[in-house]
């Protein structure tokens, strides 16, 4: 063919390279991402809550002032300290009024729970304003019920309102009162906590129980007494379980509305002005190892308990 053009070749392709099988089985991928995902919170448990408790039984046996490099091997002297100095040991009495509360909380919370599993009008709402005081700041709380308990406060206009001037008292003042003030501030903030458990735990019965005990004439009362309290017997040990550990480490309340003074110290209250107030740091480590073999103790009690009522 004449003329000044020449036809190209088509170019070739290079050929394509097979991929290279990876040497890793499926299997040992999976276990390699396990691994990777599941190291960081070990880790994280490790060195955020393992690693400060085997320092605080440490520090314990010494009297390190939380300051100096140095410090002097005490033993268990510091644990003697505590048991036997009535300064320290003795304030765990104040916890007595939140154990109290912790089953009137419970009593409160399990009926309300009770009443708005049934059909109720406004059930939603009821149940908005039972569980709103738990979103609330312990802070907040505490200041609000600083102005709710003192003088000429709003406890105090309400009973002027209706013609109880006479019952009107130094609410967070008097040694008589004031930690049952305290406790119930913390009876009101906590119940909404427990009624949105035990209010999960009854809906989860089958509708179909309740019917068939209507059909034998059973009332609210027998639902209950004979079907709720026993469906739910876990959710209510659980609840009480929670509720006594608390009460033993009660601390933001009474330490934002009184500092602990006057009657209201609690042993964590006490625990945190030794440490950081009186510079203790070994003494207040043992109150918190004692602190928690406290805690354990109810912990396993309780699941004892439980264990044999299963049984």
């Amino acid at each position: 063919m004449t003329g000044g053009f020449k036809m190209n070749k088509p170019a070739e392709l290079a050929p394509v390279k097979p991929k290279k099988k990876s040497r890793l089985s499926q299997k040992t991928e999976k276990r390699i991402l396990i691994f990777t995902f599941t190291i960081i919170p070990v880790v994280l448990l490790l060195l955020l809550s393992y690693y400060p408790l085997v320092k605080m039984f440490q520090y314990s046996l010494t009297d390190w002032n939380g300051y100096s490099p140095d410090s002097t091997f005490v033993g268990l002297e510091n644990y003697k300290t505590v048991l036997t100095n009535p300064k320290y040991f003795t304030v765990f009495k104040t916890s007595l009024y939140y154990f109290i509360a912790t089953f009137l909380q419970l009593a409160v919370a399990l009926l309300f729970a009770t009443i708005l599993s049934f059909k109720v009008k406004f059930a939603n709402f009821w149940k908005g304003v039972l569980f709103f005081p738990y979103l609330l700041n312990g802070v907040a709380i505490g200041f609000i019920f600083l102005y709710f308990y003192k003088g000429g406060g709003t406890l105090d206009t309400v009973l002027s309102a209706l013609g109880l001037d006479s019952q009107i008292r130094l609410w967070l003042g008097e040694r008589s009162i004031n930690n049952i003030s305290l406790a119930f501030t913390s009876l009101w903030r906590y119940t909404g906590f427990n009624f949105l458990i035990f209010l999960g735990a009854i809906q989860s019965v089958n509708p179909e129980v309740y019917e068939a005990a209507e059909i034998d004439g059973a009332n609210r009362w027998d639902e209950f007494r004979y079907i709720i309290v026993p469906s739910i017997r876990k959710i209510i040990f659980l609840n009480l379980i929670l509720g006594i550990s608390g009460s033993l480490s009660v601390f933001d309340i009474p330490y934002i509305m009184t500092s602990g003074a006057n009657g209201t110290m609690t042993f964590v209250i006490q625990t945190i002005d030794t440490a950081f107030k009186y510079n203790k740091v070994g003494l207040a480590s043992a109150m918190a190892v004692i602190l928690l073999v406290i805690v354990l103790v109810v912990t396993l009690i309780q699941r004892r308990f439980i264990t044999e009522k299963e049984g």
